[in-house]
């Protein structure tokens, strides 16, 4: 009866569009500029404003979650924060900023991810997030909106699959052996989601060595980066005032424009862009 049940949410769901776009969107027409925003200055409001104070905390950083387009937000979760099962009606990735996070299905063991790693949930699948420190943040990344939160009883299969990689199982490769990443210092990246295909969403993690000076040039129409670990410093041009980014904060870049990034320690940086970038 309970397969029933969902077969037949599925049918209508598909007939009346409930769900648009089952699968996630690959492409980003809306094209970035170069911008800073510091998690400071984010504009923050509740994830899921029927829940108020019992949800978690969100932070804006680009985009609209609550509208139909692309949009990247900051989470903050109290300690011992533990949601309901529920579902989304969208997919999202997200990344450990700080504390200690869960996300899988209500039965699972939890496996707390701590701050680099990396998870995808998809649209429709039932699932619980909860926190285990006493300050929790991450970063999630959408291809559409708007982001909402739906009962367990409207789940759905998109045919996407969650996955949770543990930062310890990220695969770091030096960026110099990589065609689409040019680069001619000791930089490495680690590869989370998308295709290397023209005008393709994608998305990796660029760390960045303690003591580096250099530059990020954009090739690509979109490129935003998230701050995930360490800081660094960022001007587009000698002539502007430079900003300092700590662990949450957000840049874009404008296409075949130039960042200029100094680092005191070891930063990872969140980079999704719809083509290549340079390194230098």
């Amino acid at each position: 009866m309970k397969n029933i049940k969902k077969n037949i949410l599925i049918a209508l769901a598909l007939v009346t569009g409930v769900f648009v776009n089952a699968q996630t969107p690959t492409t980003d027409s809306i094209k970035s500029v170069n911008e800073v925003v510091t998690a400071d200055n984010a504009e923050w409001g509740w994830l899921n404003p029927l829940r108020g104070d019992k949800s978690p905390a969100a932070g804006k950083l680009w985009g609209d979650r609550t509208k139909n387009e692309p949009a990247g937000f900051l989470v903050k979760f109290n300690k011992g924060f533990s949601s309901p099962p529920h579902i989304h009606n969208i997919t999202y990735r997200g990344i450990v900023i700080k504390g200690l996070l869960h996300n899988d299905d209500e039965q699972a063991e939890k496996q707390w991810l701590t701050v680099g790693s990396y998870w995808q949930q998809p649209a429709g699948e039932a699932h619980i997030t909860a926190a285990d420190d006493n300050d929790n943040m991450a970063f999630l990344d959408i291809q559409e909106g708007p982001y909402l939160v739906k009962p367990t009883s409207e789940a759905f299969d998109n045919g996407e699959r969650p996955v949770n990689v543990d930062n310890t199982n990220l695969v770091w490769l030096n960026a110099d052996d990589i065609e689409w990443v040019s680069s001619k210092s000791n930089v490495e990246t680690a590869f989370l989601w998308g295709t290397h295909e023209e005008n393709q969403l994608r998305a990796v993690l660029l760390k960045l060595p303690a003591g580096f000076s250099g530059k990020i040039k954009n090739l690509s129409s979109n490129f935003r980066a998230v701050v995930i670990s360490g800081g660094l410093t960022i001007q587009f041009s000698k002539k502007e005032e430079k900003s300092k980014l700590e662990p949450g904060s957000y840049f874009g870049v404008e296409e075949d424009s130039k960042s200029i990034i100094t680092t005191d320690k070891e930063t990872v940086i969140y980079i999704r862009s719809n083509g290549d970038f340079k390194v230098k």
